[in-house]
């Protein structure tokens, strides 16, 4: 049914082979797709990969994620196949592993030179972070600007326009609906506890600390991408692997 796709943009490679099988038929309209998992070993690919994949395919109005219950296929041809071709190169996951190469770094360097009004200015994006959990939008700019806020305290307007940039990489269609699977006033308050523990290693002039804390929030950033889109396919995964347990039928 599937077959292994090679290296080069992977996520892409995958999509456009679901939705070939979609658009042949062999994935009809209203069938369920096989669990994430299965997936990405009848795929040879990573789970991750899988995820980044169904999402294009979602914005392109192919499938449904439907918490809970699974991946179906609702339309034949995509209804917006030109806007997902749009979409930046980059997977979600990559994207995260720039910023944590690039702003751990930053933060290291803040931490040797932060001045009191550096500091204040990371204050008030956590400020307006913790007052605006409840609202994406608000979140999302207090988030931009405590990110930019650390490369202006090196004060290097390169550094600025880069992060700035790389954060402004997740403002799309396609990331949008990623975020709509995982974020919300939980993550986001989780978000905010590890904000505060950069910007008190950075007032504190902890160059380590500063660069463990920024690449503690990315890593967890990416584990949340993985541990709340993968959960949301795993309940049925999880009650057949108990039943085959109970019989003895599932390896551990």
């Amino acid at each position: 049914m599937f077959s292994p796709v090679e290296s080069r943009r992977l996520y892409r490679q995958v999509a456009d082979q679901i939705r070939l099988m979609i658009a042949s038929g062999e994935l009809a309209v209203g069938q369920r797709l096989p669990a994430e998992r299965d997936l990405a070993e009848q795929l040879s690919v990573s789970r991750p990969t899988v995820r980044e994949a169904l999402i294009v395919l979602e914005v392109e109005g192919l499938i449904n994620i439907r918490m809970g219950s699974g991946i179906y296929v609702v339309r034949q041809h995509s209804a917006n196949a030109a806007a997902s071709e749009r979409e930046p190169v980059e997977g979600p996951f990559e994207l995260l592993q720039a910023r944590a190469i690039i702003e751990c770094a930053i933060a290291e360097e803040a931490a040797g030179c932060a001045k009191p009004d550096g500091i204040a200015v990371l204050d008030e994006a956590l400020m307006r972070m913790s007052g605006g959990v409840n609202d994406a939008s608000a979140v999302l700019a207090a988030d931009r600007a405590f990110h930019t806020g650390i490369a202006a305290i090196v004060g290097n307007a390169t550094l600025i326009r880069v992060t700035g940039e790389m954060f402004d990489m997740r403002m799309t269609p396609y990331f949008a609906r990623l975020a709509s699977h995982f974020e919300g006033p939980t993550t986001w308050r989780s978000a905010l506890d590890e904000h505060r523990a950069i910007r008190d290693a950075i007032a504190a002039g902890d160059a380590a600390g500063a660069k463990a804390a920024m690449r503690t929030h990315l890593t967890m950033s990416q584990k949340r991408f993985s541990e709340s889109f993968g959960e949301e396919f795993s309940g049925e995964e999880k009650r057949g692997s108990a039943k085959g347990r109970a019989k003895g039928t599932v390896k551990t």
